[in-house]
């Protein structure tokens, strides 16, 4: 399916030069002088290489139809991440290199879409946001909730975030999985 190329996300799997390609970072480039661009970082499916390229704003991108399933994660077993299917209870194990950019927002026992390109497994999705605990964070400075500024934590899968001033440990919080930003609490 040809899209332009500012419809282009964070895990998408485009096919170009013959081979597959997953979305790690996006960025829309406009410079003073000249035409727009995306620039698209992009790791090779089946040789595992980065490349960063720079595609034109007005270029259409193939990008692959994948076929969604439904599943739960269940563990993880070293690099080894393990789901099943909520329709037929098949299992499947995915490496810890196709699941990068979910890692950090991932629980056991979290409902996640699989996306399949042809019965291989290529890619998977969270929901847009997920609610998730902050296990650790600095103490609130008296005087600093008149400012907008944030402190830094840590969530109870190890990722870190900003948060506000007044959070506290223990305090659950919605995430955005796309940017790992906090979005609310929960």
């Amino acid at each position: 399916m040809l899209i332009n190329v500012t419809s282009v996300r964070v895990g998408n799997i485009l096919e170009w030069n013959n081979a597959l390609w997953r979305i790690l970072k996006t960025q829309h480039v406009t410079p003073g002088k000249g035409v727009a661009c995306m620039q698209l970082e992009m790791r090779n499916i089946e040789v595992g290489t980065k490349t960063n390229k720079r595609f034109n704003s007005s270029e259409k991108v193939e990008r692959v139809v994948l076929s969604q399933r439904d599943m739960q994660y269940l563990y993880a077993d070293g690099d080894d991440y393990h789901f099943m299917d909520m329709e037929t209870y098949d299992q499947i194990t995915l490496g810890s290199d196709m699941l990068e950019h979910v890692l950090p927002y991932m629980l056991p026992e979290m409902q996640v879409t699989v996306e399949f390109h042809d019965e291989r497994p290529l890619n998977v999705r969270l929901p847009q946001a997920v609610v998730l605990e902050v296990v650790e964070c600095d103490a609130a400075i008296k005087g600093q909730t008149a400012t907008s500024s944030y402190k830094p934590g840590v969530l109870e899968t190890g990722a870190p975030i900003m948060v506000p001033p007044y959070l506290e440990s223990g305090t659950k919080v919605k995430v955005n999985t796309e940017t790992g930003e906090y979005m609310e609490r929960a």
